[in-house]
């Protein structure tokens, strides 16, 4: 919901990568960009020139093209919006109380201490006994992803409700 800054806004020794992948739907085109310091842009690229070539011709004309969607993408961000909405409503309704709001990505963290001192068994368990995928917080934090959940609402706002009712009873149910 917030306007969106460069990296290099707030300081200028910072790398970015990134892909049209997810805002721009278009998983699969191999196709993205990155933010670098411009003392460091002509290194970056003798480094990409030893690793390919570049991205197909098409994908460069799709990405290119899909930045003056601006209705689509809008439409995107209200869907997003939408099923944020949904998925920190589902989570505190299931019981998980102590949620990190997303600034700018398309997953809730949730604390799940409550729950089990295992985050990855944890999501094998719902992934099994409930149908939904999610990701154990180890996998982004070593030290403390151990009692952390990452909850993805990047998918459809059908699915989002979908498997936020499943989480609701696998909730109610344990």
């Amino acid at each position: 919901d917030k306007k969106a800054v460069t990296a290099l806004e707030v300081t200028d020794d910072c790398y970015v990568i990134n892909s049209f992948s997810k805002y721009f739907s278009m998983t699969g085109w191999r196709v993205g960009w990155m933010v670098v310091p411009e003392n460091q842009v002509r290194v970056v690229e003798r480094i990409a020139q030893n690793m390919f070539i570049c991205a197909p011709h098409a994908s460069q004309i799709a990405a290119l093209a899909s930045m003056d969607c601006d209705d689509e993408l809008q439409a995107n961000l209200a869907v997003y919006r939408r099923n944020r909405d949904l998925m920190i409503d589902g989570l505190k309704e299931a019981g998980f109380i102590d949620i990190a709001p997303p600034d700018g990505a398309f997953y809730v963290y949730a604390d799940v201490s409550r729950f089990t001192d295992d985050s990855r068994a944890f999501a094998a368990e719902i992934l099994e006994k409930a149908g939904v995928a999610v990701t154990p917080g180890l996998d982004f934090d070593p030290a403390r992803g151990h009692k952390t959940l990452r909850f993805s609402y990047a998918r459809s706002t059908a699915d989002m409700e979908e498997g936020i009712a499943r989480l609701k009873a696998f909730m109610a149910a344990r």
